[in-house]
């Protein structure tokens, strides 16, 4: 099988993904999901003419010109109007919240009248008619749309649909990706390792990348190297409902390389299989009936690069959510020899530099190096077939963070 440019390998594996079905969660729950459809006000806010102040609700015409003697006929805290009527030369004690009394047009504020005991305040400030008055429907009125669907929920949003009394809403269910790590050479972190053994750390990085972009992460385990071992946890992840299988190790073509086999044996239809990048050229992509297979490389930083450029556009898509790479001009640091077939995506520290972007690669770029990769906060792309390159020459680079 040939191997397939980065572009097209991307685009195969986006081929048909769609949001997944809606479902509703409760307004505390759905801080960060992707609405499925819109909301719609089920009431008007604020729903009465409120005072925006605590001050005395009155009639314009009596503060127009001061100062001006007004009596005070009752209290309107917040949650509790006054019932009555204002009339003529008279006020009602407000607090902000509270509706606006009958026969009042303005709020005096606190700070402009004075109490002269008996029930009685002298206005010191000339007062407008709606001055100081948040009339209804000022923020919204009922069936009004508030949200559009594909809003991700943050705390503006959140707030905007509980004012118009939602107590659940219409989300996007978020992709469940499980994960399978394969190799007899790993065990888990906090292990005593044999003379012949590693720590699995892929597992870790490719779950951080799941979630980053909404998803939820399964870790099924570590599989050993035998096809009914890896078998069962294909299994379970489909039993899982699943949206997506990554599969970590085991994709290339060595005697011990069983995913293909495994996959196909459970009823993957195979799309590609080697892809002309690097780090990541044995990337594996199928499908099992609705859930898409995707096998990354075992080297640590193929499995992360891998996870950027197409595990979490595939899971943004699923999950509703809007995705674009970071990808920015910058100036090179040193000089890059000439590329070969594949895409190279080469680990650099970015910085600034008199307002241009100087991406610095690494000397050494060993696919098992993560150090290197945490150090980073880039990767330089570098076409196929790319020439060599002087410092100060253009490029691209994926920022990281």
């Amino acid at each position: 099988m040939a191997l397939v440019p980065v572009a097209e390998a991307l685009a195969r594996l986006l081929d048909g993904a769609a949001p997944l079905t809606g479902e509703s969660v409760p307004l505390a729950d759905a801080a960060g999901r992707v609405l499925a459809e819109p909301v719609v006000a089920l009431r008007t806010q604020p729903p009465f003419n409120a005072s925006a102040m605590d001050g005395y609700a009155a009639r314009s015409a009596d503060v127009a010109s001061v100062p001006a003697q007004l009596e005070v006929i009752g209290m309107a805290p917040a949650g509790r109007g006054f019932s009555g009527t204002v009339g003529e030369r008279q006020a009602v004690r407000i607090f902000t919240g509270a509706p606006l009394p009958e026969g009042a047009d303005t709020i005096v504020i606190q700070e402009n009248a004075r109490d002269l005991g008996n029930g009685k305040i002298e206005v010191t400030e000339q007062t407008a008619e709606g001055r100081n008055v948040r009339r209804r429907g000022l923020d919204f009125g009922g069936g009004d749309m508030l949200l559009e669907k594909g809003r991700v929920l943050d705390a503006a949003a959140l707030s905007l649909a509980a004012s118009a009394n939602h107590p659940s809403l219409n989300v996007v269910r978020r992709p469940l990706v499980a994960i399978i790590a394969t190799g007899d050479e790993l065990l888990p972190p906090g292990s005593k390792l044999g003379p012949d053994q590693i720590i699995s750390s892929n597992a870790y990085g490719v779950a951080a990348a799941a979630q980053s972009v909404g998803a939820r992460a399964l870790d099924l385990g570590i599989a050993a190297d035998r096809k009914e071992a890896i078998a069962a946890l294909v299994r379970k992840a489909v039993q899982a409902s699943a949206d997506v299988i990554v599969t970590l190790g085991g994709a290339s073509v060595g005697d011990h390389d069983l995913i293909h086999d495994v996959l196909t044996g459970e009823g993957m239809r195979l799309d590609f299989w080697k892809i002309a990048m690097r780090p990541g050229k044995p990337l594996m992509f199928g499908r099992l009936g609705n859930v898409r297979c995707i096998g990354l490389p075992g080297n640590p930083v193929a499995s992360i690069v891998c996870s950027q450029l197409f595990l979490k556009p595939l899971l943004a898509r699923l999950g509703g959510r809007g995705f674009r790479q970071d990808v920015r001009t910058a100036r090179l640091g040193t000089a890059m020899p000439a590329n070969d077939v594949r895409q190279d995506y080469v680990r650099a520290v970015v910085r600034e530099d008199a307002g241009a972007l100087i991406a610095t690669p690494f000397g050494i770029q060993d696919s098992s190096m993560l150090k290197m990769l945490a150090d980073a906060n880039g990767l330089i792309v570098r076409e196929p077939f790319a020439p060599a390159a002087e410092v100060g020459a253009e490029c691209s680079v994926l920022m990281l963070r």
